[in-house]
C-alpha cells in the first residue's frame, strides 16, 4: 500500500526564519559600521516609499548599495505575512465547516478541504481528498513492457485473439495505459492493431464489418455433453449434489461440470481454473460452488447465474483433496497435500482466516463440517488419524487414533449432526458422536473386501452408503450396524479394475432415494434400493477427445463417433445426446483418427498409437474382427469405398476386406490424409500437398502442390468431390478445385492457431473449421469474406468438428473432453 510520512512544516519554517534573521542581522552590522542606522523592519509595501531616516540616508540609496540582502529580507517579510493570512483563512474555514457539519451540509465542501497533516502522520491514497489524490496519481512510464521483453511488434499480432482480447475493452477500444502497463509507442501500436482486427471482422465489436453485414448468421451453443469425472486409481473422487437433488458437481480435467441428474445431456461448464481441478462442492444454500485444483487454489463461483467468480484463494502449496461448507454457506475448509500445511479454513466471501487445520502429519484426504451449532469439523488423513475440531473459529480439539490402522479416505457428519462416520483403506467403518467426537464403535467388519473410498449419508440420518475397491456399493443401517443393500459392478466372479467404485453421493433433495456411484473408468451408476442392477449407467470420455466423425445408421438416424487420448471410442446418439463406450477390444493408446464411409455403408475405422487399425460395427456399436497391425505410427485414416487408407510416419497403407492390399513408402512423413472416390490427398511434413490416384489397390502419384508457408494439418473433400479444403498450422485455410488443383479460395484466414479439423456440409456450400486457438469458424463458399465465429469453444483447443441434424447444427470436441453442440442459423 502506498504510504508516506509527512515532515514537520513548522520545523522548516523555523529553520528558514533563523537563516533570514542572520542575514538581516548582518545587514544591520554593516550599516552600523558605516555610521548609518538600519532601515525600519516594515512591510514590503511601506519600504517602497522614499522615506528618510535619522541618519539622512534615503531608502533608494540603501537598496542600490545592499540590494541582495534587502531583497532577501523583503521576501521573508512577504512570506511571513502570507503564512499569517493562510492560517487565518484556514481557521475561518474550519470554523465554517464545523458550523456546516452541524447542519449536515459539509459533504460536498469536505472534498476540497485540505487535511492538516502533522509530523509522524502516515497516510494512504484512500485517506486523501480528490485534490490531494490527483497530485499522487502521477506515475512514471515504464522503460520496457511485455512486447519489448518478447521482441514482438504489436502491429503484427492483430490476428492473435488472446493478445487482442487481453488489451481490448468490451466496447472495442484499447484499455487505459494504467491497466495495460505499456509504453506510449506500444500503446498506440496495440490500439492500431485492435482497430485493424475489428475492421476485418476478427474481433467482436458493437459495429459490424460491411462484409459481415452481408450474412446475418448467428451461432448459439445448444448443449454440452459433459465428460466423465477425472479419477485416479487408489484415491477417492468426491461427488457433490445440490440441495434440491437436481444436479451433481464434479471435477474433470481443468473444468468443473454441473450435470443434471434426470437429463445428463444438459450440463454447465466452469472454466475458471488454470490447472487440473480435483473437487467441487455445492454450498448448502445452492447458490455457489467451491472448487479446488492441483495448485492449491480454491475458487468460489455462482452456479445459478452466469458462473461469475466470487473469489479465488490460495490455500495450500499442493493438491486440494476435499472441501466442506458450513451450514450458513459462509465458511469453507479446504484440505489436501500441502507443503507448509495440509488445510485451512476461510470465509467464502473474502478468504479471511477463520481457523487452523492442524494435528496431521500427512496429507488430508477428506473433511466434513457439522451443519448445526455448535460447529464441529473432522478430517481424515494418510497418517491413519481422524482429527476433531471445535469452531468457529475452528481449532484443534482432539486426535482420534487407533480407530483406523491405514489411510482414512472419507469422513461425513450426518444431516442432523448427531453422528460422524469414517472409512478407510483398512476396510473399516467407524462411528462417532457428532457433537463430542467420542467413538461409538465399528460396524461392517469384513463386509467390504477392498479399500472403502467414499461415504455419504441419507437425508434421514439413519442410513449411509459406501463405495469400495471391491467393485461394490453398500447401504448401511447406522443403528443396527448391518448392510441392507449391496450392488456389484462388472461381471460376476471377475475382477475389473475399471469398476472400482471410488466415489458415491446420496442426493438429499430427491424422493426416489437415488444413489449415484462413480467407477474408476468414470462411469456414473444410478442405483435405487430394491433393484440389484443399476437403473442407468452414464458413459463417455474422461480425457482429451482427439478424433471425430459421423455416420448414418438405420435410415436417417445419425451417430457421432469420437476417440480420445486414453484409447476409448464412444458412440453418441445425436437425437438424445447420450453416449456409450464401444464394446470389444479397443485401443490401448491415443486414438489418432476415426473415419466412416459416406452414407453409412460399411464399417467405421479407427487408428491409434498402439499401431493398429480397428473396425467396428455401427449398428451393434462393437469392435469387430481382429486388429490389423500397421507399419508405423498412424497419423490418420480415410475411407474410400471398400478401402481403408492409413497414413503413417513412413508412408500410406491400403487395407481391403481386413487385409493389407498395398503400401507405399514416401520420402516425406505424412501428417494427414483424406479421400474422395479415387482421389487421395496426403499432407506432408515438407509443406506440400500430395495427390494420389487409387486404382486396383495401388496408389499412383498424380500432383504435388507446394505451399512453403507452413505445415499441412487438416484436409477435407467436399461431398461432391469438387473442392478440397486444406488447413495449415499457421491458421490459414486454402480451398482447391479438384479438376485442375487451382486455388479457389484463399481468404479463410481468421484462425490464429493450428487448424485441427475441417468438415463440409452435405451441400458443399459451407465448411466448418476448428483450431488450437479455441475458435470455431463457419465459412461460406459463395461469400468467402463471410464467417460465423464461435470464440473460446473449448478451453484447451478444438480437436474436431462435424455437421449434424441436417446441417442445422455443428458439433465440436476438444481438450476439455466435452462434446458441444452449436446451432447455426441463416447461413447464406
Amino acid at each position: 500500500m502506498l504510504s508516506r510520512t509527512v515532515s514537520s512544516q513548522p520545523l522548516l519554517r523555523w529553520a528558514e526564519t533563523r537563516c533570514i534573521c542572520r542575514a538581516f542581522s548582518s545587514l544591520n552590522n554593516t550599516l552600523r559600521a558605516e555610521g548609518a542606522a538600519p532601515p525600519p523592519p516594515t512591510s514590503a509595501k511601506a519600504q517602497q516609499l522614499p522615506v528618510r531616516d535619522a541618519g539622512g540616508y534615503q531608502l533608494s540609496t540603501y537598496q542600490s548599495k545592499h540590494k541582495g540582502k534587502y531583497e532577501m529580507a523583503r521576501s521573508f517579510l512577504d512570506r511571513t505575512q502570507s503564512v499569517r493570512d493562510q492560517v487565518t483563512t484556514e481557521r475561518k474555514t474550519r470554523a465554517s465547516m464545523e458550523a456546516l457539519q452541524k447542519d449536515g451540509q459539509a459533504r460536498d465542501l469536505e472534498k476540497f478541504q485540505i487535511r492538516k497533516w502533522k509530523q509522524g502522520d502516515v497516510y494512504a491514497p484512500h485517506d486523501l481528498t480528490p485534490a490531494e489524490m490527483h497530485k499522487w496519481k502521477v506515475r512514471s512510464r515504464p522503460t520496457m513492457d511485455a512486447f519489448d521483453a518478447l521482441a514482438i511488434n504489436p502491429l503484427n499480432e492483430y490476428k492473435n485473439f488472446s493478445i487482442m482480447s487481453e488489451y481490448m475493452t468490451s466496447m472495442g477500444r484499447i484499455r487505459h495505459s494504467k491497466d495495460t502497463g505499456l509504453r506510449r509507442v506500444n500503446q498506440r501500436r496495440v490500439a492500431k492493431a485492435i482497430r485493424r482486427a475489428i475492421g476485418i471482422g476478427l474481433m467482436p465489436s458493437i459495429h459490424k464489418h460491411p462484409e459481415m453485414l452481408e450474412m446475418e448468421a448467428r451461432s448459439r451453443r445448444s448443449a454440452i455433453w459433459a465428460p466423465l469425472p477425472s479419477t485416479i486409481r487408489g484415491q477417492p473422487t468426491q461427488l457433490s449434489a445440490d440441495a434440491k437433488g437436481e444436479r451433481i458437481a464434479y471435477a474433470s480435467n481443468k473444468s468443473v461440470f454441473l450435470r443434471y441428474i434426470d437429463d445428463p445431456s444438459k450440463s454447465t461448464q466452469y472454466t475458471g481454473h488454470t490447472t487440473a481441478t480435483t473437487v467441487a462442492r455445492f454450498s448448502p444454500s445452492g447458490y455457489y460452488v467451491a472448487s479446488g485444483d492441483v495448485s492449491g487454489s480454491v475458487r468460489v463461483w455462482d452456479c445459478v447465474g452466469e458462473g461469475s467468480t466470487k473469489g479465488e484463494y490460495h490455500i495450500i502449496g499442493g493438491r486440494i483433496n476435499d472441501l466442506a461448507w458450513d451450514g450458513d454457506s459462509q465458511r469453507i475448509i479446504a484440505v489436501g497435500d500441502g507443503k507448509e500445511r495440509f488445510g485451512h479454513c476461510i470465509t467464502a466471501d473474502s478468504g479471511n482466516s477463520v481457523g487452523e487445520i492442524s494435528g496431521h502429519s500427512s496429507q488430508i484426504n477428506s473433511v466434513s463440517i457439522r451443519q448445526q451449532r455448535p460447529l464441529r469439523a473432522a478430517t481424515g488423513s494418510d497418517d491413519t488419524s481422524l482429527v476433531f475440531y471445535h469452531g468457529a473459529p475452528f481449532k484443534f480439539h482432539t486426535s482420534l487414533r487407533g480407530q483406523h490402522n491405514r489411510f482414512v479416505y472419507g469422513v461425513a457428519f450426518s444431516p442432523d449432526g448427531s453422528s460422524l462416520v469414517s472409512v478407510g483403506a483398512d476396510r473399516k467403518i467407524c462411528l462417532y458422536d457428532g457433537k463430542t467426537g467420542e467413538a461409538k464403535g465399528q460396524i461392517g467388519d469384513g463386509e467390504h473386501k477392498g479399500s472403502i473410498f467414499s461415504v455419504s449419508w441419507a437425508k434421514d440420518s439413519k442410513r449411509f452408503v459406501t463405495s469400495s475397491a471391491d467393485q461394490t456399493v453398500k447401504v448401511w443401517d447406522a443403528e443396527a450396524g448391518k448392510a441392507t443393500q449391496s450392488w456389484r459392478m462388472g461381471e460376476e466372479g471377475s475382477v475389473s479394475i475399471p469398476d472400482h467404485q471410488v466415489g458415491v453421493v446420496w442426493p438429499a433433495g430427491r424422493s426416489d432415494g437415488l444413489i449415484i456411484s462413480l467407477g474408476l473408468a468414470g462411469n456414473l451408476n444410478y442405483l435405487t434400493e430394491g433393484s440389484q442392477r443399476p437403473r442407468k449407467v452414464i458413459q463417455g470420455h474422461q480425457k482429451n477427445i482427439t478424433s471425430i466423425c459421423t455416420s448414418e445408421t438405420k435410415g436417417s438416424e445419425q451417430t457421432l463417433w469420437t476417440g480420445s487420448s486414453e484409447g476409448r471410442v464412444c458412440a453418441w446418439d445425436v437425437s438424445r445426446g447420450s453416449g456409450e463406450t464401444v464394446d470389444g477390444e479397443t485401443h490401448t493408446n491415443y486414438v489418432s483418427g476415426i473415419a466412416a464411409a459416406p452414407g453409412g455403408a460399411g464399417p467405421v475405422y479407427s487408428v491409434g498409437w498402439d499401431d493398429t487399425l480397428r473396425s467396428l460395427d455401427p449398428s451393434a456399436k462393437t469392435f469387430t474382427g481382429v486388429s490389423l497391425k500397421v507399419g508405423g505410427q498412424p497419423k490418420g485414416v480415410a475411407v474410400s469405398g471398400a478401402h481403408a487408407l492409413v497414413a503413417t510416419h513412413r508412408g500410406v497403407e491400403v487395407f481391403t476386406d481386413g487385409e493389407e492390399a498395398a503400401a507405399i513408402t514416401t520420402k516425406f512423413s505424412p501428417t494427414v490424409i483424406a479421400a474422395s472416390g479415387t482421389s487421395i490427398a496426403v499432407g506432408g511434413d515438407d509443406n506440400t500437398l500430395h495427390i494420389f490416384h487409387l486404382s486396383s489397390n495401388t496408389l499412383q502419384a498424380q500432383e504435388d502442390i507446394a505451399d512453403p508457408s507452413s505445415l499441412i494439418s487438416a484436409l477435407s473433400f467436399a461431398p461432391n468431390g469438387s473442392l478440397l479444403a486444406v488447413g495449415f498450422s499457421s491458421g490459414k485455410i486454402s480451398v482447391y478445385k479438384c479438376e485442375d488443383w487451382s486455388v479457389a479460395i484463399s481468404r479463410w484466414s481468421s484462425h490464429t492457431g493450428r487448424i485441427t479439423s475441417i468438415a463440409w456440409n452435405s451441400a458443399g456450400t459451407h465448411a466448418v473449421s476448428g483450431g488450437l486457438d479455441t475458435n470455431i469458424f463457419v465459412w461460406s463458399v459463395s461469400k468467402p469474406g463471410s464467417r460465423v465465429n464461435v470464440a473460446n469453444a473449448h478451453k484447451d483447443g478444438v480437436n474436431g468438428v462435424a455437421w449434424i441434424n441436417n446441417d442445422s447444427k455443428v458439433v465440436s470436441v476438444g481438450g476439455d473432453a466435452a462434446v458441444k453442440v452449436w446451432e447455426v442459423e441463416n447461413l447464406q
